[in-house]
């Protein structure tokens, strides 16, 4: 996936999606099969969220999660086909991990398949999405998190109502071999811009969503960074449930939080995160947080980031702090994301 795209640039394509259309070619994520006889059972002990919750035909949010620690092994959707099909969309980097604890857990009749090299997946992005899909002859009417089978000629085609952008969009799951038609004829829609990786990153930290390996990782836990929506407390078992459970009774020791800045400064990963002028008051030296994802935000015209907060330092929605940017202090406001009014559920 390119950082952007020739005659585009990461503000261009940023706006077309917030405004337009964007797609983006992200075959690069995983893609796994749980099959068999009670499949959806078998993963809803192992991953976070309770997919007892969802119909078939509905996608799901979750994490798989470390049984011993609770820190994340990575974020996921989940695709209900049937309770013996459950379809599975990790991040590129982590799938082969995922796929060998799921495989390594199932109980006989259960299969376990990386299809990494079988499909593909566009992702339609923008106010404009549904039109773009409706000229094309695919299904845009369904509702957030629902997907539907569909065709396009002779390739059949997943459509749906997920993305990582905040707008309202779909996702198109695909057989490998089939993307590049596929991709040609979105892109012959009037108004539609390819869009790559940096306006990727862009759009997703304006919603404030997590990206694993930076504000969410096996040394993150989802208490920790405020994703405890995306687990079934209630469940009688899935994995790392014995650590979560522990840590949201005490209190995490740290807590994710959006940043944004007030002067010029941008945040970027790593960056210390000191304690500020404002209501907690205190040293201006003292180092509560570290910055996980920050960029400049093309919406707002200012730095936004996410931050892991010490709780023992009382900081709160709204209290000042300063972050070190390459040795300047540059004093941002904690605040909740997202940074930007999202359409993803209209």
């Amino acid at each position: 996936m390119p950082l952007e795209y020739a005659g585009g640039g990461v503000l261009k394509e940023h706006a077309a999606v917030r405004q337009g259309v964007g797609v983006f070619d992200v075959s690069h994520l995983g893609k796994a099969t749980v099959t068999g006889p009670g499949a959806a059972d078998f993963v809803n002990a192992c991953l976070s969220n309770d997919l007892a919750r969802i119909e078939p035909g509905r996608a799901q949010y979750t994490l798989c999660c470390d049984e011993a620690t609770g820190g994340v092994v990575d974020d996921l959707i989940a695709y209900l086909y049937r309770p013996e099909h459950v379809f599975l969309v990790p991040n590129a980097a982590n799938t082969a991990e995922v796929v060998r604890r799921l495989a390594a857990a199932a109980p006989a009749g259960i299969e376990v398949t990386d299809r990494h090299r079988e499909y593909a997946i566009l992702a339609v992005q923008g106010p404009g999405s549904a039109a773009v899909l409706a000229a094309l002859g695919l299904p845009a009417g369904h509702p957030y998190l629902a997907f539907t089978e569909a065709r396009l000629g002779d390739t059949p085609v997943t459509v749906c109502r997920t993305g990582y952008t905040g707008e309202h969009g779909y996702e198109l799951v695909l057989p490998w071999d089939s993307a590049l038609p596929v991709w040609d004829a979105l892109l012959a829609q009037d108004g539609v811009r390819p869009a790559g990786l940096g306006a990727r990153d862009t759009l997703r930290t304006e919603m404030g969503y997590p990206l694993h390996g930076q504000d969410l990782s096996l040394s993150i836990t989802p208490v920790q960074a405020r994703l405890g929506w995306a687990v079934g407390w209630a469940k009688p078992a899935f994995w790392g449930r014995a650590a979560l459970l522990a840590e949201k009774q005490a209190g995490p020791h740290r807590l994710s939080w959006g940043l944004e800045a007030t002067d010029r400064g941008i945040p970027r990963p790593h960056m210390r995160v000191l304690r500020g002028a404002g209501p907690a008051g205190g040293s201006g030296d003292e180092v509560v947080g570290e910055v996980t994802s920050g960029t400049f935000s093309p919406t707002r015209r200012v730095g936004i980031g996410l931050a892991l907060i010490g709780t023992a330092a009382g900081l709160g929605e709204g209290d000042q702090v300063q972050v070190d940017v390459r040795g300047r202090p540059s004093t941002m406001r904690l605040v909740k994301p997202p940074f930007v009014t999202p359409s993803v559920r209209s």
